[in-house]
C-alpha cells in the first residue's frame, strides 16, 4: 500500500523515552517490512516544525531551529517525500464541500487532498477519528498496524 504518514507520528518519534514513541517505530519498521510505500508532503513537515519548535509550556517540543531541520532531513530519508501540486488545491475544495468541513479540520482536508492528488490508498496516524469521514481512504492506527 502506499501510505501518507501523519505529523503526529512523525512528532511522537522525536520524543525520546515515551510508549507511543516505540508504537511509531514499530508500526513505520513492520509497514517498510511489509513492502508499503510510506509517504511525506510538505504539509506534514511544516506542521512538524510548528510543533516541533514550540516550547514545552505551550504543548510542542520546545526543539532548536537545527534538532528541528535535523528531524525534517531524516524523514527526508526514510520516507518518500511528494511535493506539493497545483491541483492539490481543487481537490482539498471539492472535500471541504462535499464534506462540510469547518474550521481547523481544513488542515487534514487538506492531508487527504494531498494524498488522493498523489494515489495513496491511505494514511497513517494516531487520530484516526479525525479521517474517518473520507470513505475513500483506508485509515490505519499504529495499533492497527501492528495487530495485522
Amino acid at each position: 500500500m502506499k501510505l501518507l504518514i501523519n505529523t503526529n507520528l512523525l512528532l511522537r518519534l522525536s520524543e525520546q523515552g515515551l510508549p507511543q514513541q516505540k508504537l511509531a517505530r514499530r508500526a513505520i519498521w513492520t509497514l517498510k517490512k511489509r513492502g508499503d510505500q510510506l509517504i511525506i508532503v510538505p504539509q506534514v513537515l511544516y506542521e512538524y516544525w510548528v510543533v516541533s519548535t514550540r516550547p514545552l509550556a505551550q504543548n510542542g517540543l520546545g526543539l532548536s531551529v537545527s534538532q528541528a531541520d535535523q528531524g525534517i532531513l531524516k524523514c527526508l530519508r526514510v520516507f518518500t517525500y511528494l511535493p506539493d501540486q497545483a491541483d492539490i488545491f481543487d481537490r482539498w475544495r471539492q472535500l471541504v464541500n462535499q464534506h462540510q468541513v469547518l474550521g481547523k479540520t481544513a488542515h487534514d482536508a487538506r492531508l487527504v487532498a494531498a494524498l488522493l492528488f498523489h494515489g495513496c490508498d491511505g494514511i497513517v496516524t494516531f487520530n484516526a477519528s479525525d479521517f474517518q469521514r473520507y470513505p475513500q481512504l483506508t485509515v490505519l492506527t499504529p495499533e492497527q498496524v501492528l495487530a495485522a
